[in-house]
């Protein structure tokens, strides 16, 4: 195991500085502070927790420079998009907060002259929750905060390319003053999540890939234990002909290039009808020429590099394998010039085949792969043919195809018309690769819950 993390900007590959990892030793001290405090989180009830994690949120607020300039220059999104996020975020916060009490309540599901019959929710116990570099706030506000406000205590531990933004995040939690052992931290790479979730939790929380999330799942299963696992996918955009494809070529574009392609649920295979494909190509490709890539910190900057050196090298090697197999480059296809750091140009590729990487595997960078199609049927075959489920996007005026659309794709979301699904009532969440439970809205609530049914006798008058 490595003794340091070091964090380097992605923008110019320097080197931010190192963050110790945290020793095994210690894990087990954390693990144990978090079994600890447990009961007394329980007990003190839902509007003391909502108190406490109320000045946690007043926290995170006041350290938004700081928190967002630190993403910046750790995983290099725009400041601008930096800042739009932790907003999100702070909604997200606000939101769990003033529902909880709604979303926790109990239920009851069955009286009569002699009985009642009531669902409750109770917290897990201590929650591992491990996550993604690609959107450090965002990615708190979706796995961590409800557990806290549900009673659970968490640990958390962030991907090894965003050890800065850990820290600074670890810092302002503490401000909030939450009783030792709620909130912990940990550092280190995958093998620092082997050995947090090798310890007595009770609840496996994952951001990531969905090689790293199945692994999970076979670990949680072992210890009898359940697992949410929010995990990748290659999300399809379904172009009807009925649409005014220059209405909609910026939404298309920023679907899937916004944070440059680092996002699960980007749009990640474009299946155009054949009539409007030219003309949506050549339009993307043009809106891909005009947009300005550079120093993340500009806010006149609208594409930053990718997070790591590493994530540029996977990329090229989808596209060679695509270019191997015949694809064709519309724009893109390499680094760009005179820009030193973890930096891909946008990229969309033609002629695609089946086998082709591109459309195989996630693809977690500014890449599109674009085919055709000629019937409904052929455009939903091209669509639900992947691992992965977690989003989809159509785009057409026929509200019948919109209603057989959302039906047939296989996913946990549907966008349609570019119409956002992002709202902190809505569970997130997908089909088959793309992960296990949800996030968010009172779904996520019960996910990070145990489901208790109590028979009770009816009170008397």
């Amino acid at each position: 195991m490595p003794q340091t993390l070091t964090s380097i900007n992605p923008a110019t590959g320097d080197v931010i500085g190192e963050i110790p990892v945290t020793a095994p030793d210690e894990i087990k001290r954390v693990v144990a502070r978090a079994r600890a405090a447990r009961p007394k989180w329980q007990a003190i009830g839902l509007e003391k927790r909502q108190q406490f994690l109320s000045k946690l949120m007043d926290a995170l607020s006041q350290h938004r420079t700081r928190l967002t300039e630190i993403t910046c220059r750790e995983m290099g999104r725009p400041i601008a998009r930096c800042e739009g996020i932790h907003d999100y975020s702070i909604e997200l916060l606000k939101w769990n907060l003033d529902h909880a009490a709604e979303c926790l309540k109990s239920e009851t599901t069955y009286e009569d002259s002699e009985i009642v019959n009531e669902v409750v929710y109770e917290p897990r116990g201590v929650v591992a929750c491990i996550m993604a570099w690609n959107f450090p706030i965002g990615n708190f506000a979706f796995s961590v905060v409800q557990a806290l406000i549900a009673g659970n205590v968490v640990i958390i531990k962030y991907s090894e390319e965003v050890p800065f933004f850990s820290k600074a995040l670890e810092e302002v939690c503490r401000a909030a003053d939450l009783p030792e052992g709620v909130l912990s931290f940990v550092y280190g790479d995958g093998e620092v999540g082997e050995l947090l979730t090798d310890e007595e939790v009770d609840l496996i929380s994952f951001t990531g890939s969905s090689q790293t999330g199945r692994k999970l799942y076979i670990k949680a299963a072992s210890k009898g234990i359940p697992a949410v696992l929010e995990m990748g996918g290659s999300s399809p955009g379904l172009i009807f002909p009925d649409v005014n494809i220059d209405q909609i070529l910026k939404t298309i574009f920023d679907l899937r290039f916004a944070n440059s392609g680092q996002f699960c649920d980007n749009l990640k295979r474009l299946i155009v009808h054949a009539d409007l494909f030219e003309k949506c190509v050549a339009g993307l490709a043009e809106i891909a020429a005009k947009t300005r890539l550079g120093d993340p910190m500009d806010r006149a900057t609208a594409l930053g590099p990718l997070v790591a050196e590493r994530q540029v090298v996977r990329i090229e090697a989808q596209v060679k394998d695509a270019l191997d197999k015949g694809a064709s480059v519309i724009c893109g296809g390499k680094r760009p010039s005179g820009l030193k750091g973890a930096w891909y140009e946008p990229t969309i590729l033609t002629n695609i085949t089946r086998d082709m990487k591109v459309w195989t595997e996630e693809v977690f960078g500014p890449v599109l792969p674009v085919v055709t199609f000629k019937t409904y049927e052929e455009a939903m075959e091209l669509a639900n043919d992947t691992a992965y489920g977690l989003t989809g996007y159509v785009f057409t005026a026929d509200k019948s195809i919109m209603c057989k659309a959302t039906t047939d794709l296989k996913v946990g979301c549907v966008g349609i018309n570019g119409l956002d699904f992002f709202r902190p009532q809505n569970p997130f969440g997908g089909y088959k690769n793309s992960g296990l439970g949800r996030e968010n809205g009172k779904w996520g609530f019960h996910d990070v819950c145990q489901t208790k049914v109590i028979a009770r006798p009816r009170g008397k008058d």
